[in-house]
């Protein structure tokens, strides 16, 4: 379908506000994942606001499509994607990894909005295959999208989980691959190279879909092909920015893992609120 410009621009303030809050939300927990939480804020909050049939005020929807974060530790751009949408007031992202808060260093379903607990890096895309294939055995129209990172797709259980998928012609699931190539221990390319990746999951029976991961008209465009492709998986292969939108954490791989300190905070707020 065709988006306005004024759509587009919505989804621009969007990423910003949702940007500023990953920042700050990290800083007062002093712990957390900025890094890969930057990186894929375009591909959630396109998903979120323009694509997935959801409804905040009714989580449990049975109607609902299906969010499965598969990268677990970049919860903090789900819990600012989900308090935007309106899931659960902004103030809680506040409480984030806070001692009996519901927002958790890794989803769980404590979270409204959270559809099962993910952290442990390779499983997601199993779970989100199965809802997938839910749909098929209740004979509902919903779709399932999962998010994951390129470092955890070094994992097996990622590559047993793409053969299934094609296997079962689940056309209702599509793959987000956060493409930033970069994990905790330095560029994937160096750890456990992970190329030619469209080729493998074309190998593996996929449709593949490759874009610019920040530019919300081709994020668009590649969910609208997505929703056409029958009896196979598709994945979009979005490459993307470690720490986009924050000049000193772009590419840096010390923020995979290290919250920003309150100056530091201070000064990607601030180059947030100018950009």
């Amino acid at each position: 379908m065709a988006y306005s410009d004024k759509q587009i621009t919505d989804l621009e303030g969007k990423a910003k506000h949702i940007r500023k809050a990953i920042i700050d939300m990290l800083c007062r927990a002093c712990s957390g994942h900025p890094g890969g939480s930057l990186s894929s804020v375009e591909l959630i909050t396109a998903l979120y606001f323009a694509v997935l049939r959801h409804d905040p005020k009714n989580p449990k929807w049975p109607e609902r499509d299906r969010f499965h974060m598969s990268k677990g530790h970049c919860c903090p751009l789900w819990y600012a994607v989900l308090a935007e949408a309106g899931y659960f007031p902004r103030e809680e992202l506040l409480k984030l990894r806070k001692l009996g808060a519901m927002l958790q260093g890794h989803p769980d379903r404590r979270t409204p909005g959270v559809e099962v607990a993910s952290g442990s890096l390779g499983q997601g895309l199993s779970v989100a295959m199965g809802m997938s294939l839910a749909a098929r055995l209740d004979q509902k129209d919903y779709r399932t999208y999962c998010l994951i990172g390129d470092g955890e797709s070094q994992e097996g259980n990622i590559w047993e989980a793409a053969m299934a998928a094609a296997h079962y012609k689940c056309d209702n699931l599509c793959a987000i691959l956060d493409y930033n190539n970069l994990q905790i221990d330095g560029k994937v390319s160096e750890v456990m190279g992970i190329e030619p990746v469209a080729a493998k999951w074309q190998a593996f029976g996929w449709q593949t879909i490759e874009i610019d991961g920040h530019n919300f008209k081709d994020i668009l465009a590649a969910y609208d092909q997505a929703r056409t492709i029958k009896l196979k998986p598709t994945i979009i292969i979005a490459h993307t920015v470690k720490g986009k939108g924050v000049s000193f954490m772009e590419n840096v791989c010390s923020f995979h893992g290290n919250p920003p300190t309150p100056e530091q905070a201070e000064k990607a707020l601030k180059e947030l609120e100018c950009d």
